[in-house]
């Protein structure tokens, strides 16, 4: 069941309430694909549901706490992306409905002439207005329509998050398609099957919200499930084009991105005086980060700019998280390494519990292993004659 909307006077205050939180004269940091898919992923951690619906920089919040993150990309692959990206779009996208009529609709008519909308408007929500005229104008024209970097609105927690694809086309049909344009390279008509599947899952993003879209229309236009992925063609700078289907991947991120909790309801939690401005002292701006709880795992490491010092802290307090999210969903109700040990050694837990069970006989089998590894050294002439 989806979450109930915010009346104009809660969202007001919600975003007075999450201004507060930034600080004051700290401007929003918007939250993108990529960062939304890494949300998804984790949808138990509140710290960063509330952090990102605020629009907390957390890159620089990381370096204020002493915690520097060391993931994204270089200032080189920047400039090579948005090189490779302008020339695929080059010509109205001549070249890049091509590659859509090519890869996805080759059943529809050449793509002899193109209409590209002028997409420009004030602000995130003047430009989603403007994203969502085009599309229907689009539908009720036909034929070929490319749409540049378009904004789209998704509600994440209670709170919109404006996302912009590279690109969004639609078919004579009236059927809109998802277009994600990356700067790795597609060798032999294959890339790296993790750099598609992050971009699989950013994908499917920019669908739930494009669905969101559609089912404000009458008719409701259908948002494909198979994106088109444009990538280098081996080391060149030509574009290659493959279809990559997201089903899998829009359901898990719907289904996830309902798991979260209300942004709205975490921070009616904290304390008034909880700012996570950067210009804070380090005192503060800690005990403002503990405040709001999370859920740690390695896999933060390459999605979220705060993973060096949540892991710091759940090594601190011996929290099972930092093992893995398998290993914490084998532990059942052990929480704490320290835990997991008195288990295992039979000073805590219930016998009848299956993961104290586990421990307890693997500890017996690890002592019988030590127990025979000291005995088959102290029978062995070798080990006697180098003692």
């Amino acid at each position: 069941m989806p979450p109930p909307r915010t009346t104009p006077q809660r969202a007001k205050a919600l975003r007075h309430r999450l201004a507060e939180l930034r600080g004051p004269d700290v401007p929003a940091k918007a939250l993108d694909a990529r960062a939304l898919a890494a949300l998804a992923a984790n949808p138990g951690c509140s710290r960063r549901a509330l952090l990102d619906g605020a629009g907390v920089d957390k890159t620089r919040l990381a370096s204020a706490l002493g915690a520097p993150s060391a993931f994204g990309q270089s200032q080189f692959a920047l400039t090579r992306g948005n090189a490779f990206e302008a020339r695929v779009k080059a010509d109205g996208g001549a070249e890049l409905l091509r590659l859509v009529r090519e890869k996805l609709d080759p059943g529809a008519e050449p793509p002899e002439r193109t209409y590209v909308p002028d997409l420009s408007a004030q602000g995130p929500e003047g430009r989603t207005a403007r994203t969502a005229l085009a599309l229907r104008e689009a539908v009720e024209a036909g034929g070929w329509t490319l749409l540049d970097h378009p904004m789209l609105a998704l509600d994440v927690a209670g709170s919109p998050a404006f996302l912009e694809p590279d690109a969004v086309v639609v078919h004579p049909d009236g059927r809109w398609t998802v277009v994600e344009i990356k700067s790795f390279p597609m060798l032999d008509g294959s890339a790296d099957p993790a750099k598609v599947g992050a971009a699989a899952r950013q994908a499917a993003v920019y669908v739930l919200a494009l669905e969101e879209v559609a089912a404000r229309l009458d008719p409701a236009p259908e948002v494909r499930q198979r994106v088109l992925l444009v990538c280098p063609k081996d080391f060149s700078n030509l574009p290659a084009a493959s279809a990559v289907d997201v089903r899998k991947q829009r359901a898990v991120t719907a289904r996830q991105l309902a798991r979260l909790t209300r942004v709205e309801e975490i921070a009616a939690r904290l304390p008034e005086d909880v700012c996570f401005s950067p210009e804070l002292p380090q005192e503060r701006l800690l005990a403002a980060v503990e405040a709001v709880p999370a859920t740690y795992a390695p896999e933060c490491l390459s999605a979220c700019e705060l993973a060096f010092h949540c892991r710091e802290r759940s090594r601190t307090e011996g929290a099972v998280t930092s093992l893995g999210r398998a290993v914490r969903a084998e532990l059942g109700g052990l929480t704490t390494v320290e835990d997991v040990l008195a288990a295992a050694r039979g000073e805590r837990g219930d016998a009848d519990d299956p993961a104290v069970a586990a421990l307890r006989r693997a500890a017996v089998l690890r002592a019988e292993a030590l127990a025979d590894a000291a005995h088959a050294r102290a029978g062995d002439p070798r080990e006697a004659a180098c003692r």
